[in-house]
């Protein structure tokens, strides 16, 4: 059976790279290209969505997807707990679809969320540093956050208390964001792709666990999985690991 797959955002570096994998996967039929300005319609006739446009924009192309019955596979970042909710509302109106939110979808990036939530209860501090091109239009990345939250979760369960930090003064904010408790930092620079570590520390001890994509093909394969997956899996999933038997 060919699922019918198109995608918004197909203009863009991540939208035609996911373009090319879709047309290159077995059992899968690129049925439409969408961007800004396209009348979205009836999708093409697709089975899925792939959502790869920018924050603003995607909560309106997923709610229009979702109204259509489609499955949506989304990739784009800025999905709040606000957004989030309204759309549970949406798709608990259309029962059956299915909506994934992929912070990343590079494997090794769900490994190490997965790996920085196992370790987050043996270290007393944890900082989060992730790295990538300056086109991106958010900070922090949607991983970077979705790992402090993995980890702030699992350290609250842990009966662990605030990570330590003397800092009184930083008129500047050089110490970076905290998300869940965790201070997290952006790096802008030209020439990467997308980046990130987790730095674990103890006395006497520091953990790092990194991962690197140094081109949008590696995310592919978590794409073309969550395309597979997502009609197994009616509601909202935050996180491709749910996919993935993690």
């Amino acid at each position: 059976m060919t699922t019918k797959v198109a995608v918004i955002g197909a203009a863009g570096r991540m939208g035609a790279t996911v373009c090319d994998a879709v047309e290159a996967a077995d059992g899968l039929e690129l049925v439409g290209r969408f961007d800004v300005g396209d009348e979205l319609g009836d999708l093409g006739g697709a089975d899925v969505v792939v959502e790869f446009s920018v924050p603003d924009a995607s909560p309106t192309n997923v709610a229009h997807c979702v109204s259509r019955g489609v499955h949506v596979v989304v990739g784009t970042t800025g999905w709040n707990e606000e957004r989030l909710a309204v759309l549970r509302e949406q798709v608990a109106a259309q029962p059956g679809v299915g909506v994934l939110i992929a912070p990343n979808f590079a494997i090794g990036a769900i490994l190490m969320m997965k790996f920085a939530e196992q370790a987050a209860r043996f270290y007393e501090s944890v900082e989060v540093i992730e790295l990538h091109h300056p086109n991106k239009v958010d900070a922090p990345s949607g991983t970077a956050a979705r790992t402090a939250d993995l980890i702030g979760a699992a350290r609250e369960a842990a009966g662990l208390g605030p990570v330590p930090d003397a800092t009184t003064q930083d008129p500047d904010g050089a110490r970076g964001a905290r998300v869940h408790g965790v201070p997290t930092h952006a790096v802008r620079l030209r020439g990467l792709v997308a980046h990130q570590e987790v730095l674990f520390g103890a006395e006497g001890e520091m953990l790092t666990i990194r991962h690197d994509s140094f081109d949008r093909v590696s995310f592919m394969p978590g794409v073309v999985a969550g395309v597979r997956a997502v009609a197994d899996h009616p509601g909202v999933t935050v996180g491709l690991e749910h996919f993935l038997g993690l």
